[in-house]
């Protein structure tokens, strides 16, 4: 019922829902349009097709790149793993250019092939984050998509008024309450508060809408507080999505699991390895 803005960091009540008019700030996401060209698209679809795609959960296929993990019991080793693929050392170069995207190492890379002829879906869920750290990063390939969020936590969201602009454009709120011109009862020119509503966060859906080759950051709230899905009505082609992960604080410096999270980092990154 709301709708991600990019443009201005908040989540918009939809038109024809109960929420129209309305709008929250929300944090966490950073999308950024066109990340490879047409070309490049065509060359790293190519050489996934190349391996095999192994059967997973609600009618997606995957390849993994990655250490073998029991997050249920927090165990991990290096197993077979020999590293993220050699065509994406290209994009992991590219992320730096990304503000949020500041001395990002991938640790891991899942490529997840969505077909709507499968049903190919994923239920919404967090990621672990016992292993991997803040940032999450998708490259959404083949066609556009709709990554829906929602929050099941008991708490309350506050919404406040969306002004609009000259060119009916959302602008953020710029207090908690606004004051604007009103009718009010026949009467023109009187100036009525607007105060801010809350809802319960249940009742809160966010879609943020993913162009054909974006690439997508979570981290922050978007993270942590919201999980994330995407439903079969949203899969009309076929769709790759090309995740990587980075280390938790407990593998980076510092942490608990420093050595263990050096040594994976080191076979993720010679961009030598083949899928799971």
């Amino acid at each position: 019922n709301f709708t991600y803005c990019p443009a201005t960091g908040l989540a918009k009540g939809n038109e024809h829902s109960e929420f129209a008019g309305w709008a929250f700030p929300f944090p966490g996401v950073f999308l950024t349009e066109e990340f490879i060209s047409e070309d490049e698209e065509s060359e790293i679809v190519e050489l996934m097709d190349r391996d095999d795609w192994k059967p997973s959960q609600s009618g997606r296929k995957k390849q993994d790149y990655g250490p073998k993990v029991n997050f249920k019991k927090q165990r991990l080793k290096a197993g077979s793993f020999t590293g993220l693929p050699s065509f994406s050392k290209k994009i992991v170069a590219q992320m730096k250019a990304c503000s949020v995207l500041g001395g990002f190492l991938p640790v891991e890379q899942c490529n997840l092939d969505y077909v709507p002829e499968r049903g190919s879906a994923i239920d919404p869920h967090f990621d672990d984050w016992w292993l991997w750290g803040e940032r999450l990063v998708s490259l959404n390939l083949l066609s556009k998509t709709v990554l829906s969020m929602s929050c099941d936590s008991e708490g309350s969201i506050q919404l406040f008024p969306a002004f609009t602009n000259e060119n009916r454009e959302i602008s953020p709120p710029g207090s908690f309450t606004q004051t604007s011109a009103c009718k009010n009862s026949g009467e023109e020119g009187i100036d009525c508060i607007l105060s801010p509503r809350c809802v319960p966060s249940r009742e809160v859906t966010v879609a943020v809408h993913l162009p054909r080759r974006s690439l997508l950051v979570l981290y922050g709230d978007a993270r942590y507080k919201w999980k994330h899905a995407i439903y079969r009505k949203h899969i009309e082609h076929r769709r790759i999505c090309v995740t990587f992960r980075e280390l938790s604080a407990e593998f980076s410096a510092g942490g608990r699991h420093e050595e263990l999270g050096k040594e994976l980092l080191e076979i993720a990154l010679s961009f030598q390895g083949r899928p799971l």
